[in-house]
């Protein structure tokens, strides 16, 4: 067995080797465009992003998953890099099962198979940092096994250093955005989506807050099969969400109106998000054979707001609703935003309006009307990026990010189902009896249950 010296000195070599590569494709793009910037010559944003994405796309891994994360984070990236790297795939080349074998072995010991009744050898779903392998357990339960990449710390260290790269030339060409603030939240959830521990914690947590909810599914874990690395839940049987996007109406609307519940419940009521409302994360359940609800079934990207942070929500829809300055500015301010002028508060609104705008009005509606699924949000991020040239800059505070990125992902799913709802309804039943002290006691009793 390697001594401890052994796995520093590989991974230590796994990380330059991961370093050169990343670098040598970011890097030469940004080499690029700052002499582009320096001496004063025309740059191509269209093709260096395209040639950026195409530097990205080959190298797989771990820097998918963040370039698809920035694609949805509006002004993080200028629009024709949006463009590019929402065009990536997120599938990363499946492990075989010779290295599965020696993957499994390393966390359930030698003996591992004989803990299965049964272990597929092909992988059911591949992506960015691992893969799931449908299995048995030995009472003839059937098990979804997500297992991690080797050495997937180092490449995501890899990864953020040189995105942090990218980031500080764009900060230094393109000021109108700071996203110093973004490039820290994305680091700090990456590096906890890889602890497999927490992410079971996280489950446990879904299923306490959602137990009374019929048409939300939240797997089990298997404990005794699970380590850092390794995570064993139920297996939960289900159709794609977009299987279901010429279905009935009242079909996707049941499916939308679960998608609304399992993203504000948990929010409005304990301070918490799934920050990854992907497509990809969720499958319909069969009810009596008909479309019955939602599994959700990634916990990997889970954010915990301080509680006055779902004061600040409050804050803003209400005083959007009611033309009250004053609870806007504050609203901004408990999120993080500083130094704001009038300019940069109206500036914010163009966004705040757009996202609230459903939510505000009383009446059976889409999420966008007249929207594409992809272009959700796009307008009027760009509409923000250039009123920002003039009047900014602004910084993104940290606990802003996901939520941002979550609101996005989520109205996407529903122009992916065209449903039609009363979203004001909606968000005043999650919002009832609100109050912060609420939120504070029940998110320590969730978190204390949930072991987190």
């Amino acid at each position: 067995m390697p001594s401890t010296s052994d796995r520093e000195r590989n991974r230590l070599t796994a990380r330059a080797a991961r370093y050169a590569r990343v670098g040598a494709n970011v890097g030469g793009v940004a080499a690029r465009i700052a002499g582009a910037r320096l001496f004063g010559f025309d740059l191509d944003r269209a093709k260096n992003a395209a040639e950026l994405a195409a530097a990205l796309g080959g190298l797989k891994g771990p820097i998918m998953k963040v370039a698809q994360l920035l694609a949805t984070i509006p002004e993080a990236l200028p629009p024709e890099y949006i463009n590019e790297l929402t065009k990536l795939q997120s599938q990363a080349p499946p492990m075989g099962w010779a290295f599965v074998k020696r993957r499994m072995q390393a966390e359930l010991g030698a003996d591992w198979q004989k803990k299965f009744a049964s272990f597929e050898h092909h992988p059911a779903a591949a992506a960015s940092l691992g893969q799931v392998h449908r299995a048995t357990s030995l009472d003839g339960e059937t098990l979804a096994c997500k297992l991690q990449y080797p050495d997937m710390q180092s490449a995501v260290e890899a990864d953020l250093q040189q995105l942090g790269v990218l980031f500080a030339i764009r900060r230094r060409f393109d000021p109108a955005i700071d996203t110093r603030e973004i490039i820290k939240e994305i680091g700090a959830r990456m590096r906890e989506e890889l602890d497999y521990r927490r992410e079971a914690k996280h489950v446990a947590l879904y299923r306490d807050m959602l137990k009374d909810e019929e048409l939300i599914r939240v797997p089990r874990v298997e404990a005794k099969l699970s380590t850092e690395r390794l995570l064993t839940m139920e297996w939960l049987d289900g159709s794609r969400m977009l299987d279901h996007k010429d279905e009935s109406l009242a079909v996707r609307n049941r499916l939308a109106t679960a998608m609304f519940t399992a993203w504000w419940l948990p929010f409005s009521r304990f301070g918490v998000i799934h920050g990854d409302p992907h497509l990809g994360n969720y499958t319909v359940f069969e009810q009596k054979k008909k479309p019955g609800g939602i599994n959700l079934l990634d916990y990997g990207c889970i954010r915990i707001f301080p509680p006055k942070f779902v004061g600040g929500v409050v804050d803003l829809y209400n005083g959007l609703r009611n033309s009250d300055d004053a609870r806007v500015v504050h609203a901004y301010e408990t999120w993080g935003f500083r130094k704001l002028s009038r300019e940069l508060i109206d500036i914010l609104n163009i966004w705040a309006r757009f996202i609230y705008g459903p939510l505000m009005e009383d009446r059976v509606r889409s999420i966008a009307d007249g929207v594409k699924p992809g272009e959700y949000g796009r307008r009027q991020a760009f509409e923000v990026q250039r009123a920002l040239r003039q009047k900014g800059p602004v910084t993104v505070p940290q606990e802003f990010v996901l939520m941002d990125r979550a609101a996005i992902g989520l109205g996407g799913v529903f122009l992916h189902l065209r449903a039609e709802l009363n979203f004001h309804r909606l968000f005043e039943a999650a919002m009832e009896q609100f109050s912060v002290a609420a939120v504070e006691k029940r998110q320590n009793a969730a978190l204390a249950r949930a072991g987190l």
